[in-house]
């Protein structure tokens, strides 16, 4: 049953999907990494692909940038299309001292300056946290590994260009590691649709020292966290099943 955003059938999406923002990261993922992989879905070249990871199905779609983008796939994979669990892989600017580039961080919460998660949970109060049989697994995984993960607290913001030159310190001084844009729009729907979520971003970019990956540095970075997430997407999947 297609939707307006995604031109799939129902099954064509595996139970476990993993969600980069970016559309050439998600075929990068199934080019490079997923075994037998078929394209899904690409309306709007949003490339969505399915394939077979360590022996479990796993699909990845892209969500775009920003909450209003990614709650489109995210509120259609989860409705439409039976999908379980997302998993966002993504990128975000490190506020914390103690963060380094290319630490990965799991938001165990989030907080954001928009009102979307508000609206759609229909209260002015609300938590924003991850599935928490994910979060444990990934903390696992990531001992298991011997990869560095930092879980905490993340900030979802609604801009990108920030005006607000105080927001930096205001973040550090409260405990928020980093910011990206679209956790808080993953974790309210899927508290909505009573499915499973986690976020996983690597730090591209540091806010208060000013440091940043370049563009090959980046994407080498980046296949660490792919490795990650797919292993643990594995895993979810084999729960499921």
């Amino acid at each position: 049953m297609s939707t307006p955003h995604i031109d799939a059938e129902v099954g064509d999406f595996a139970k476990v999907v993993l969600m980069p923002g970016d559309p050439r990261r998600a075929a990068y993922i199934a080019e490079n990494y997923l075994e037998d992989s078929r394209l899904v879905t690409d309306v709007r070249n949003a490339v969505g692909y399915t394939g077979r990871y360590q022996g479990s199905e796993i699909s990845v779609m892209p969500s775009g940038m920003g909450m209003p983008s990614a709650a489109i796939y995210i509120t259609e994979l989860y409705r439409s299309f039976e999908v379980e669990t997302i998993i966002r892989i993504g990128t975000a600017g490190g506020f914390s001292p103690s963060l380094q580039l290319r630490d990965m961080v799991v938001a165990s919460g989030c907080i954001t300056n928009s009102r979307m998660p508000e609206l759609l949970l229909g209260q002015e109060q609300y938590e924003l946290a991850p599935t928490p049989s994910l979060l444990s697994a990934a903390v696992d995984l990531s001992r298991d590994s011997d990869l560095s993960l930092q879980s905490g607290t993340i900030f979802t913001s609604d801009i990108f260009y920030e005006p607000d030159d105080g927001l930096n310190q205001r973040m550090i001084d409260d405990g928020v590691l980093c910011v990206e844009m679209e956790t808080a729009a993953l974790y309210a729907i899927a508290q909505i649709e009573q499915k499973q979520a986690l976020s996983l971003v690597t730090i591209s970019d540091h806010l208060t020292s000013g440091a940043h990956l370049s563009p090959e540095e980046r994407q080498t970075t980046l296949d660490s966290m792919i490795s990650f997430s797919l292993k643990l997407a594995s895993d979810e999947a084999k729960v499921i099943d």
